[in-house]
């Protein structure tokens, strides 16, 4: 895992006039919106221009696949994140909703051959999503989601 870290935290800057979407969920929104704050912060910071990131708002993290195919259909865009949180309750619906997003997520990224990159916390409770976030003890994953982007772009051909 450190080394995924160490990777991840490395100099990636974005290619000049790199134009970024982010489709994010609206439910559980003390997590999304944190995600989507450090995220965009990160892109910026990572030479991404505010002007160049997209953002979208979904219902929830089931939607995120359809908007993400919308987004990379569209051609604009050279990497798409999608940001969402999936907190387990007392029924099956958790394991549902995390499938559907992360398998959706994927094909859209495989069919379209454009780095989709899945930035769902997939969780068993708020305090394991709040530690994912800003300030949380298990790093920032909306920044970990804009530098897997910014790496993947670099990587397409």
């Amino acid at each position: 895992m450190s080394d995924m870290k160490t990777n991840l935290h490395s100099d990636v800057k974005a290619p000049k006039g790199t134009k970024i979407a982010i489709a994010v969920s609206e439910y559980n929104p003390e997590i999304t919106r944190a995600l989507l704050k450090s995220c965009q912060e990160e892109l910026i910071i990572r030479g991404v221009s505010a002007k160049d990131i997209y953002v979208v708002n979904v219902p929830g993290s089931f939607e995120l696949p359809y908007v993400c195919k919308q987004l990379a259909g569209a051609g604009k865009f050279h990497a798409i994140i999608a940001l969402g949180a999936v907190i387990r309750g007392e029924t099956p619906h958790f394991d549902y909703i995390a499938f559907a997003a992360a398998h959706g997520i994927m094909e859209v990224g495989l069919k379209h051959e454009i780095p989709v990159v899945f930035g769902v916390l997939t969780t068993e409770n708020l305090k394991q999503a709040k530690a994912r976030i800003q300030g949380g003890n298990r790093g920032d994953k909306g920044v970990e989601a804009a530098l897997t982007a910014l790496k993947m772009i670099h990587l397409n051909p």
